[in-house]
């Protein structure tokens, strides 16, 4: 829908940090704040679209480099700019994932209808959402799945060390009551990760995500899944789905990574016809970067949205977490308004 093709735009874009409870580790990285591009499309009835995007930090797509590609784009976005235009104009990444999900709340403030409709969509329901513990020692990571009093899945970082059997064993007998999956952000070998099979069965994890590093795809090749295998940094944007075909079994679809909502739409149509289960993700951030997820999510079997969590201050209106799962309210993301006073 060209909802703005004939209509100027105002827009405001401003860097945010949002500062976390405790350093968080993964594979090669430590997180002590997530910082964040917040925008805001005002178009010229005072209708206001607002979005949050990351980034992808491995690939050097931060919210600075976000805001030098917006400003410079200023006159055009300004101008009117549509989604479709949007794909067009922006590679996948950070910009183009704020410009489109700012531009999808707008539409539904514009048009009074919310975004789940506009995209042809069933009524959202409340998602199981995984819980995220970071790479520590195994008894810290024990302890903090035991924290998590209220979920019912949770998902454990590992890293490129020989404290994974450890680490998952441990947090298996923490929390026997909830599903379980692991992360390696690209940080195990074949060796490595066909070692550690067997405690995941044990364990009853139920999907190992990214286990290899990115160019080494092949290494899935003839390798036994007894469980679910899932993509994330290999997968970019459609583009990348049919080199995976028959080497994972799940998708994870993250904005940052694609682009905004509409990218990751065409996604899950495209990798659902190809034969993949679906996993949306987030890259950090509050509760404004996980509501357009969440409508993605409502498409999916994984669903990973609890990046809101570990800050020590939210976005308001903010996403509810209860009973282990996710639920956005129309007014913080995506839901019709009236117009600015």
């Amino acid at each position: 829908m060209n909802t703005h093709a004939s209509g100027r735009l105002r827009l405001q874009a401003s860097l945010k940090s949002w500062p976390i409870t405790a350093p968080f580790h993964i594979t090669g990285y430590t997180f002590t704040a997530f910082d964040a591009l917040i925008v805001e499309l005002t178009d010229e009835h005072g209708h206001v679209g607002c979005a949050e995007a990351q980034g992808v930090y491995y690939h050097k797509d931060t919210p600075v480099t976000m805001l030098a590609e917006i400003e410079a784009l200023r006159e055009r976005i300004e101008a009117g700019l549509t989604r479709e235009e949007l794909q067009q104009l922006l590679p996948a990444g950070g910009a183009r994932n704020v410009l489109d999900c700012a531009l999808w709340d707008l539409e539904a403030k514009c048009t009074g209808t919310p975004v789940w409709q506009l995209a042809g969509l069933e009524p959202p329901k409340p998602l199981l959402t995984t819980y995220t513990v970071g790479a520590e020692e195994p008894g810290v990571m024990a302890q903090r799945a035991a924290d998590f009093v209220g979920a019912r899945a949770i998902k454990l970082k590992l890293t490129d060390d020989d404290l994974n059997a450890e680490r998952v064993l441990a947090v298996r007998k923490a929390r026997p009551d909830v599903w379980l999956m692991v992360d390696a952000n690209q940080g195990f070998t074949r060796e490595s990760l066909a070692h550690l099979l067997p405690t995941f069965v044990e364990a009853r994890v139920d999907v190992v995500e990214q286990p290899f590093p990115v160019g080494n795809e092949a290494w899935l090749d003839g390798l036994e899944r007894p469980i679910r295998f899932a993509a994330d940094e290999s997968v970019l944007d459609r583009s990348d789905l049919a080199k995976m075909v028959g080497r994972v079994d799940v998708i994870n679809i993250k904005l940052d990574k694609c682009g905004g909502l509409t990218e990751a739409l065409a996604i899950a149509d495209e990798a659902r016809k190809l034969g993949f289960k679906l996993m949306v993700g987030n890259m950090g951030g509050s509760s404004l970067a996980m509501a357009p997820s969440f409508v993605v999510g409502q498409l999916c079997d994984v669903v990973d949205l609890d990046g809101p969590i570990n800050l020590r201050e939210d976005y308001s209106p903010s996403v509810v977490y209860e009973d282990g799962k996710i639920w956005c309210p129309d007014n913080l993301w995506g839901g019709p308004s009236p117009a600015a006073p």
